[in-house]
């Protein structure tokens, strides 16, 4: 079975092609500038050179029709017909209550993304685009949705609840919902393979330190915290998203800069974080390269990058009454050494023990990086949420169809 996992942001579309057979990568590629005369497609077949070209893609529906064009292509495809595509995966940001696995679309589906819009204003539109494009270039073939929220919805209420009046979560679902819920699945239970331990007998944090960074803490295989609430700004300093702050900044901005709502939105989404403190970049390599380099406001970036981090780990082990297991991800997790040296230096008195040497190496598998004999074992486990889409819409659509051949 062909599984295509489609990732649909409101102005790009990443794509890849998947053979369920050995779940290996046919073909992967990322559609940017959507609604330009001079969007950028790349294509990477797995045995055939990078395509690269710039056209005019002026919406979804256009974006997914060139994928599929480049995919059956005798020259660069990878398979012979757009027919030879058996299911279409789709990562969802937000599922709110109402999604606590992935399921098949379908218009009641459809309509609940839709009035979930709210929560996830930048995401959950730019997924029905892509899912409808697929419908218009794909008609009949399964779809199904994954959603980042969906693995934090084994949360107690005294995790996802605020303390603000319950009359806002009985009205709006004002609550903690959480976000890469599919990364951390994936990687929680990737480290228990690697520890050859069951995943419900760990204490386990993991952290998935990309642009975007959260933390979960996730007790017997179940996610019972993590960092990222309501939206995906609460939490770990982060790139360009300030993180946690005291609420009343808000307002006292607004009032003191005369900033509007979508003002003061953008300062903390897109203004914040390692690019405002350090004022070079919110990129964790500009970030390392400036501090190495003497630079105070790289230094002192990094430096609260880390330390939020390493009070998170901690609230976490505390909220678990213990820690056994560490796991970071992602792609500053998974690369810098000197984050996660930084942060595991400041966690000795869990007895967490890291292995320099270790942390060192550079190596695209996953791997413990602790000293022998460490409390804690701390691993790196490159995190593969595309291919958690590609299992869960195989599963979906392969069972839908045992059902459907039954009736």
């Amino acid at each position: 079975m062909k599984i295509l996992v489609i990732n649909a942001g409101s102005s790009s579309l990443k794509y890849q092609l998947y053979d369920m057979k050995d779940e290996s990568v046919l073909a992967s590629g990322r559609v940017e500038r959507i609604g330009m005369d001079s969007s950028i497609v790349t294509h990477e077949p797995a045995d055939k050179p990078e395509v690269r070209d710039v056209q005019e893609i002026l919406d979804h529906v256009t974006a997914v029709k060139r994928v599929i064009d480049l995919l059956v292509s005798p020259q660069h495809g990878v398979i012979g017909a757009m027919t030879d595509i058996d299911a279409v995966g789709h990562r969802v940001v937000h599922g709110g209550e109402t999604f606590k696995e992935s399921v098949l679309v379908n218009a009641e589906v459809k309509l609940e993304i839709r009035n979930l819009f709210d929560l996830a204003p930048l995401h959950n539109p730019a997924h029905m685009m892509g899912i409808n494009a697929v419908e218009a270039n794909l008609p009949g073939v399964p779809q199904a949705v994954v959603f980042d929220t969906a693995f934090h919805q084994t949360m107690p209420d005294v995790a996802y609840l605020y303390p603000i009046p319950k009359v806002l979560y009985r009205r709006h679902k004002i609550r903690r919902y959480g976000f890469h819920g599919t990364s951390h699945n994936y990687v929680s239970e990737q480290a228990a393979k690697v520890l050859e331990q069951p995943l419900e007998s760990l204490k386990m944090i993991t952290c998935h330190i990309g642009n975007g960074a959260s933390c979960t803490a996730i007790l017997g295989g179940k996610s019972v915290d993590t960092s990222m609430g309501l939206t995906p700004l609460e939490g770990l300093m982060m790139g360009t998203r300030s993180g946690d702050l005291d609420p009343a900044i808000v307002p006292f901005t607004m009032n003191k800069e005369d900033l509007t709502l979508s003002e003061v939105n953008s300062m903390l989404n897109k203004h914040s974080g390692l690019l405002a403190i350090s004022g070079v970049s919110s990129d964790m390599r500009e970030i390392v390269e400036g501090m190495e380099d003497g630079d105070k406001n790289s230094k002192l970036a990094f430096d609260m990058y880390t330390y939020r981090l390493r009070k998170y780990i901690g609230s976490y082990a505390a909220a678990m009454n213990g820690v056994d297991t560490l796991v970071f991800t992602a792609g500053v997790g998974e690369n810098s050494v000197a984050l996660r040296k930084a942060v595991c230096d400041g966690l000795t008195f869990l007895g967490l023990r890291l292995d320099d040497e270790l942390n060192a190496q550079r190596s695209k598998q996953a791997r413990v990086i602790s000293a022998p004999g460490s409390a804690v074992r701390v691993l790196v486990v490159p995190t593969n949420e595309e291919l958690i889409i590609a299992r869960d819409t195989y599963r979906l659509s392969a069972a839908a169809a045992e059902t459907a051949a039954g009736e």
